[in-house]
C-alpha cells in the first residue's frame, strides 16, 4: 500500500469538519464563517476530542492562498467604478468612522497595557464591518429598501478599500516598529502610482486580449487564465514591495470591468469557497480556548468599544455628511461589528511576528459577540432614535435637521469644477504612464544598450529615441489634450477674465512635460547639450508631428474607454437599466423603490386616479415598466396590470404604510425582462443662468415634455415642496428634482 501524504489527510479532515459544523450553523441560521472557525478550533492543537491536523505549515500555505483568492473575489465584486459611484454622504461617514475607531482602538490597547504594535493592529482590525453579516441582517429584517441602507452599503465599499490600504501600510510599520509620517507618505505615493499604472495598463490590455480570445476560450481555459492573472499580479505586487493581497485585489478589480467579469466570478466561486474555508478553519486552529478565557476581560472591553464606538462614530459621520438624526442613528446601529478582514489583519500580525499570541483570540471573540448582536442592534434602531430624542434637547434636534437640509441642497456642477477635474485626469493618467516609461528606460533599457553598444553617444541616441517613441502619445496627451465637453469653451468664451487662469494651466502642464523630457535627456547627455540643443529640437518635433501623434493618442484613448465601459454597455444591451439607487433625493426620508405587481393584487385594472395612492399614502408613482415599454411618467388614467414593475417615490414612513398594498402584489417568482428600454434616472436641475425658467410655472417650463419626466420636489431656501402642482412658480436658485429619461434630462442641462 502506498504512503498517503499528511497534507491530503489534513485537508480531508479540515474540509469534512468544516462541512459538518457549517451544516449545523446553517440549521441554526448563523454565519458560516463562525462555523468554519469552530471547526478549526475542534481540529486544532488545543482540543483533543477529535483528530487534529498534523502538518500545520502546509495548511498555512493553503490558508495564504485562501486569503489571496478571497481578495481576488472581492476585487471582482468591487470595481473602481463602484467606488466612484459612492456618494459623498457614505464617504464622509466612512472616513469619520474609520478614523475614530482606529485611533480609539489604539488608545484602548495602550490603556490595557498592550505593546505599541498590538495596539496598532487592534485599531486596524476594528476598521471594517462585516458586509456579509449586515446584508443578511438587512434581508431578514426587510430594511434593504430603506434610505439608510444605501448609506451603509456605500460605507462598506469605502471600508473595503481602506482595509486594502492598511494591508499595505501595516507591513511597513511592522518593519520599522514605529509610525513614521514621512515613510508612510512615500508608501502612499508609491501605492497611488502603482494603483493607477496597473489599472490603466490592465484596462487597456486585458479586456482586449479576452475579447480576441473569446472564440477559442471555454470555461476551463477562462478559469485557468483568471487564476494565472491573479497569481501573476500577486508576484508583481510583491516584487514592487506591496502585499500579495493587494495584487490579488487589483487584478480582480481590473477583471471586474470586463464583459467576462460575471462569468469569471461564477467559475471562480467554488475555488474561492474551498480555499476560503481552509483559511477560516486555519483561523480557528490558531485559537487557544484557555487564552480566550484568560483574556475574557479584553474581549468584553473591545466588544463594548466596537459596539459603542462604531455606533457613535458612524452616527456622527452620517450627521456631518448631512443625514438627519433618525437616519444617522440607523446607520450607526447597523455598523457595530467587525468583519472577516479582522482575521486577515490579525493573521498578518502573526505572520510578521510583531503581535502577541492573544490578539487573534481577542479578534475572534469580538467578532463572534458582535455577529450575534448585529441583528438586534438594527432591529432596535427606531427605539434608539426615540431614546436619543428624549435625551437631547429639542433645539439640538431642530439644528441637526436644519443642517442636514442645508447640506443636501446641492447646486449644479460649475464649469470650472468640470474643467479642473478633466485637467487633473489628463495630468495624472498621462503623467504616471510617462514616469513608468522613464523608469523602464533607466532601469532596463539603458543597461541593455550599454551591454550591446560600445559608445555612450550611441547609447544616448538610441535610448532617447526609443523612450520618446514609446512616450510620444502620452507626452502629447499631457501637454496638448484639451478637456472634453463644453465647459472649457464656455469658460473661454463667456468672460475674458477666465482666459488668464486657463492660459496659466496650459503653460504649467507644458512646463511639466518639458521638464520630464529634460530629465530624460539629462540622463543620457550633458545638461547644456540637453537644455540648449536637444530639448528645443524635440519640442519642435512634437509640434510638427502633433496631428499624427494626436490621431494615434485618440486611438489609444478610444480603446481604453471602450474597454472601461464594455461591461456596462453589454449589460445595457441585455436588460433595462432602472438604476435609481445611485441617485440621492435631497429629502433625507424620500427615496425610490421598485416593486413588481402580482397576479393576485386587489387593485388590478384600476387607474391611478381611482386608486388615489398619493392622497391615501402620500406616495407617488414615478414610472411603470410593462414588458418592453417604460411609461414615464404615468398619467392619472394609466391602469395597473399584473407583472408591471412600478417605481414608488416615498419616505420610509410612507412606504411602511403602503407596504400591505405592495405585499399583496408580490408574485412567488418573477424573472426580470431582458428587453432593451430607455434608462430611467433621478436627477437635479437648478434654476440659474444656465437653466432659464425663472418666473415660469412647472407647466409652462415644459420640463415634463422635454424630459418625459415627473417633478417630484422643488427646494427653495429653507422650504421644500414634495409632488408640487403644475402651477408652482419657479424662482431663482430653486433645486428641481425629477424622474425621467436620463439622456433627455442631461441634454436639457447641457442646452
Amino acid at each position: 500500500m502506498g504512503h498517503l501524504p499528511t497534507l491530503i489527510e489534513d485537508l480531508a479532515l479540515i474540509l469534512f469538519s468544516g462541512a459538518v459544523v457549517t451544516l449545523l450553523f446553517r440549521k441554526l441560521k448563523q454565519p458560516l464563517v463562525l462555523g468554519y472557525i469552530i471547526a478549526g478550533l475542534l481540529v486544532g492543537p488545543h482540543i483533543s476530542l477529535v483528530p487534529t491536523v498534523v502538518e500545520e505549515r502546509n495548511i498555512k500555505i493553503l490558508a495564504e492562498l485562501g486569503v489571496i483568492f478571497l481578495l481576488f473575489s472581492l476585487g471582482l465584486e468591487f470595481s473602481f467604478k463602484k467606488l466612484m459611484r459612492v456618494g459623498g454622504a457614505a464617504s464622509v461617514t466612512a472616513f469619520v468612522e474609520i478614523g475614530f475607531i482606529v485611533v480609539a482602538g489604539y488608545l484602548v490597547g495602550k490603556w490595557m497595557g498592550w505593546s505599541q504594535m498590538d495596539s496598532i493592529f487592534l485599531g486596524a482590525l476594528l476598521a471594517s464591518s462585516s458586509t456579509t453579516i449586515i446584508i443578511r441582517a438587512f434581508e431578514e429584517l426587510g430594511v434593504k429598501s430603506k434610505r439608510f441602507a444605501g448609506v451603509v452599503f456605500g460605507v462598506l465599499v469605502v471600508e473595503d478599500l481602506v482595509v486594502i490600504l492598511l494591508l499595505v501600510l501595516l507591513p511597513a510599520i511592522a518593519v520599522s516598529r514605529e509610525f513614521e509620517g514621512g515613510a508612510m507618505l512615500m508608501t502612499l505615493i508609491k501605492l497611488v502610482f502603482f494603483l493607477i499604472l496597473w489599472f490603466v495598463l490592465g484596462i487597456f490590455l486585458i479586456p482586449s486580449f479576452l475579447k480576441r480570445m473569446r472564440g477559442m476560450m471555454d470555461d476551463e481555459m477562462l478559469l485557468i487564465l483568471a487564476i494565472g492573472l491573479c497569481l501573476g499580479m500577486v508576484v508583481l505586487a510583491t516584487k514592487a514591495g506591496f502585499s500579495a493581497e493587494l495584487g490579488a485585489f487589483i487584478m480582480g478589480s481590473i477583471l471586474a470591468e470586463t464583459t467576462s467579469a460575471e462569468k469569471i466570478e461564477h467559475l471562480f466561486k467554488p475555488v474561492k469557497d474551498v480555499f476560503g474555508a481552509v483559511f477560516f478553519v486555519s483561523v480557528g486552529m490558531m485559537i487557544d480556548p484557555v487564552a480566550m478565557w484568560d483574556y475574557r476581560l479584553p474581549i468584553i472591553i473591545v466588544t463594548l468599544l466596537t459596539i459603542l464606538g462604531k455606533f457613535f462614530s458612524s452616527g456622527l459621520g452620517a450627521l456631518l455628511s448631512g443625514q438627519p438624526l433618525k437616519q444617522s442613528v440607523q446607520v450607526g446601529m447597523s455598523m457595530a461589528q467587525i468583519g472577516e478582514f479582522a482575521f486577515i489583519i490579525a493573521g498578518l500580525g502573526v505572520t510578521l511576528n510583531v503581535t502577541s499570541d492573544f490578539l487573534f483570540p481577542v479578534a475572534v471573540g469580538v467578532s463572534a459577540l458582535t455577529t450575534f448582536t448585529t441583528p438586534y442592534m438594527i432591529k432596535s434602531s427606531d427605539a434608539a432614535y426615540k431614546l436619543v430624542l428624549r435625551v437631547i434637547p429639542q433645539k439640538w434636534v431642530s439644528s441637526v435637521n436644519l443642517y442636514a437640509s442645508s447640506t443636501q441642497k446641492i447646486q449644479a456642477e460649475s464649469a470650472w469644477k468640470k474643467v479642473i477635474k478633466s485637467y487633473t485626469t489628463i495630468l495624472v493618467t498621462n503623467g504616471i504612464v510617462i514616469i513608468a516609461i522613464l523608469l523602464i528606460s533607466i532601469n532596463l533599457l539603458e543597461p541593455f544598450l550599454i551591454g550591446k553598444l560600445k559608445s555612450m553617444t550611441y547609447v544616448g541616441i538610441v535610448g532617447v529615441f526609443i523612450t520618446l517613441l514609446l512616450g510620444a502619445p502620452f507626452f502629447w496627451g499631457l501637454m496638448m489634450k484639451r478637456p472634453a465637453g463644453l465647459a472649457y469653451k464656455e469658460l473661454w468664451l463667456n468672460s475674458i477674465y477666465n482666459r488668464g487662469p486657463l492660459l496659466v494651466i496650459e503653460i504649467t502642464r507644458n512646463l511639466i512635460g518639458a521638464t520630464l523630457i529634460g530629465l530624460l535627456l539629462d540622463r543620457y547627455f550633458s545638461g547644456k547639450v540637453a537644455l540648449l540643443i536637444l530639448l528645443p529640437v524635440i519640442l519642435l518635433f512634437f509640434y510638427v508631428l502633433s496631428k499624427k501623434i494626436q490621431k494615434f493618442y485618440g486611438k489609444l484613448e478610444a480603446r481604453f474607454l471602450i474597454n472601461l465601459n464594455a461591461r456596462e454597455a453589454a449589460e445595457k444591451a441585455k436588460r433595462p437599466l432602472l438604476d435609481l439607487g445611485k441617485y440621492d433625493i435631497s429629502d433625507w426620508e424620500t427615496h425610490i423603490s421598485q416593486h413588481v405587481v402580482g397576479s393576485n393584487a386587489t387593485f388590478l385594472g384600476k387607474t391611478l386616479m381611482e386608486l388615489k395612492w398619493r392622497e391615501k399614502y402620500g406616495v407617488n408613482i414615478a414610472f411603470i415598466k410593462r414588458g418592453d415599454l417604460v411609461i414615464l411618467p404615468p398619467k392619472r388614467e394609466e391602469i395597473i396590470f399584473p407583472a408591471d414593475e412600478i417605481g414608488v417615490i416615498a419616505t420610509d414612513e410612507q412606504l411602511s404604510k403602503f407596504q400591505p398594498v405592495l405585499e399583496s402584489s408580490r408574485p412567488e417568482a418573477y424573472t426580470a425582462s431582458t428587453s432593451k428600454v430607455e434608462d430611467v434616472g433621478l436627477q437635479r436641475l437648478v434654476v440659474d443662468e444656465h437653466f432659464r425658467v425663472k418666473g415660469m410655472t412647472i407647466h409652462d417650463s415644459g420640463i415634463r415634455e422635454k424630459t418625459d419626466g415627473l417633478v417630484i420636489r422643488v427646494e427653495r431656501e429653507d422650504q421644500h415642496f414634495i409632488n408640487p402642482s403644475s402651477d408652482t412658480m419657479l424662482q431663482w436658485g430653486d433645486v428641481i428634482w425629477l424622474v425621467g429619461n436620463k439622456q433627455k434630462i442631461q441634454a436639457l442641462k447641457d442646452a
